[in-house]
């Protein structure tokens, strides 16, 4: 017969697998796809009253196009004004930083209204070897803000057409 050894067993604080609990992470990660997901709509929310944050705390949406000559970003920002925006660009990065805050106040004889609302973000985006961060340009029109990043002159001409030939 087979020795017997006993081994030490390791408890987790706790109580070990009654502190298990699978669905909370899952729950949280669907939580948080509603939030993004129904944004300013805010009729459902899953975060606690009280914490209301701009539709795109995180990151506003973007759409990034590749043309022949430039790529183009562009950004919506309902709500923001230009002042609003800042973007700054480093040799190989370009950021887009904003910040609203809202700030309302009623006073009338017999109640006393005051709201604040705020919210900010920031988005940066690698900038390939092929654009010119000099002729980086910027506008912002209906809360929409484009920057056109042009590719330099050598990165247009690296592109040529193959003719295929029949065999």
């Amino acid at each position: 017969m087979a020795a017997e050894s006993k081994l030490p067993v390791r408890k987790e604080p706790g109580g070990g697998l009654a502190e298990w609990r699978p669905f909370e992470s899952f729950r949280r990660e669907i939580d948080r796809m509603f939030d993004d997901f129904l944004g300013s709509f805010g009729q459902f929310p899953s975060r606690p009253l009280g914490r209301e944050q701009l539709p795109f705390v995180n990151a506003p949406p973007v759409d990034v196009i590749e043309k022949d000559d430039a790529f183009q970003i562009t950004a919506e920002l309902p709500g923001l004004d230009q002042k609003d925006i800042e973007v700054k660009c480093t040799d190989d990065a370009l950021m887009i930083k904003g910040e609203k805050k809202e700030e309302k106040e009623e006073k009338k004889k017999d109640y006393y209204v005051s709201e604040r609302r705020f919210g900010s973000f920031q988005r940066t985006f690698r900038i390939p070897e092929t654009v010119d961060p000099g002729k980086i340009d910027a506008s912002f029109k209906n809360g929409v803000l484009t920057l056109t990043l042009p590719k330099t002159a050598d990165a247009q001409k690296r592109e040529r057409k193959i003719d295929i030939k029949t065999s």
